[in-house]
């Protein structure tokens, strides 16, 4: 079953394309000549070199130019974790003179500036290209044995690298991207001086959005992902724009489901603008109470993101004699329709969490949780409990297959 996810950062959808800038010599980016086509160079990749920096993760290509079949110049292009466990990354562009069968070329990395030296055996086995040698980062040398290599052209390898960064500057509305996800694309000259700007906001930063990536090192831009109050969401966006060094700024999907969101109308849950919030979760929490044969329990209003978690209690069937309770415990976040003003807001609804737990008088029985090495138990009847919930709050919801409210 399809489902369509949203999330919190917005802009056109957009391609990240590795920059050949960074990996060209002077010679190449000249104008071709005129000569015959026979005469041409023809260019033509490797990208699936495999682990050529020992354990270290690593995406990296060779880059050769070919007149007559015969390689003239090629470089190598690796980006790589400074470490097993950080996802932070350095990169190296190596230009590669040929020695007889031998490439042979040294230089340093981008980050951290340690010297690098290539020195790679090219052989054709079997119709295939494989490259020996050694790679030497710093003090640190790493054996290269990658055998099995086929070629590809530009074109077929500039898919390869093409990357999605999610983001949407205008989104129609939200059921693609999440009203609380925002994403800024950002020149990474400009990364660390807004990233430092944001203390001054109320928000989230997406920690994984923080490290460098491959695809920062080769284009010079990083996206950073944030989660808002959607309420606040249009205004940041805004405001963002006009940072120094940001290209783009815009949504993006989030962890909230399309199939367990309830569209309502805005003027019944508003008072001067904005969202009365006593009113909204009293009828919601009562709804999924009403849904799931339970009785309110609880509920919290994260300013941050703008999402509220709520609980409801109910007896539990584990052992009814025991008389035991159990807690569903689900957060949800609610947004306007689209950007900017809306007659209809949306609320998105997680799937509940469940806990049971002894609340009589006097000493209770404690339980260990996930015991058997499962996960926490949660609650699966999602179908049903959305749409008593929705029926009980008057909204509509999403149908998948006509991508449209039902």
């Amino acid at each position: 079953m399809h489902k369509s996810k949203i999330s919190v950062v917005a802009a056109m959808t957009g391609f990240a394309v590795v920059s050949l800038a960074h990996a060209q010599t002077p010679k190449e980016s000249a104008k071709p000549s005129s000569k015959a086509t026979t005469d041409s160079a023809d260019v033509r990749y490797f990208a699936t070199l495999g682990d050529i920096l020992g354990d270290l993760p690593v995406e990296a290509f060779i880059k050769e130019t070919r007149q007559g079949g015969k390689v003239t110049s090629a470089l190598i292009d690796v980006c790589y974790s400074v470490s097993i466990a950080s996802d932070r990354k350095d990169r190296f562009v190596i230009e590669l003179k040929t020695e007889g069968d031998r490439l042979i070329g040294s230089g340093q990395t981008l980050e951290s500036k340690a010297p690098v030296t290539v020195s790679l055996a090219r052989k054709t086995v079997n119709k295939a290209i494989a490259f020996d040698g050694k790679i030497t980062v710093g003090g640190n040398a790493s054996l290269v044995s990658s055998p099995d290599n086929t070629d590809i052209g530009e074109k077929e390898f500039l898919q390869t690298q093409a990357v999605d960064d999610d983001i949407v500057e205008a989104p129609k509305d939200f059921t693609q991207v999440s009203p609380q996800s925002l994403g800024i694309r950002v020149k990474r000259e400009g990364f660390i001086d807004l990233v430092k700007s944001l203390k001054n906001e109320n928000i989230q930063i997406a920690l994984d959005s923080i490290a460098t990536d491959c695809n920062a090192l080769r284009t010079g831009q990083q996206v950073l992902r944030l989660i808002v109050d959607p309420a606040r969401a249009l205004a940041l966006a805004m405001k963002l724009k006009s940072s120094p060094g940001v290209v783009a700024v815009g949504w993006t999907s989030g962890t909230y489901d399309m199939e367990r969101a309830i569209r309502l109308s805005v003027g019944d849950w508003t008072s001067g603008g904005k969202l009365d919030r006593d009113k909204f979760i009293a009828a919601l929490s009562g709804a999924a109470a009403k849904a799931l044969s339970a009785k309110p329990s609880s509920s919290k209003w994260n300013d941050t993101t703008g999402e509220v978690t709520f609980a409801v209690k109910r007896p539990s069937q584990l052992a009814p004699a025991l008389d035991l309770v159990e807690t569903l415990e689900m957060t949800a976040v609610v947004g306007p329709e689209r950007p900017g003003t809306s007659d209809r807001m949306v609320v998105w609804i997680g799937v509940p969490t469940s806990k049971t737990t002894d609340e009589s008088t006097g000493n209770r029985l404690q339980f260990a949780e996930n015991s058997g090495g499962e996960e926490e138990s949660t609650f699966n009847d999602d179908d049903a409990f959305i749409k008593a919930v929705a029926a009980e709050l008057k909204g509509q919801r999403w149908d998948t297959d006509k991508a449209s409210w039902k």
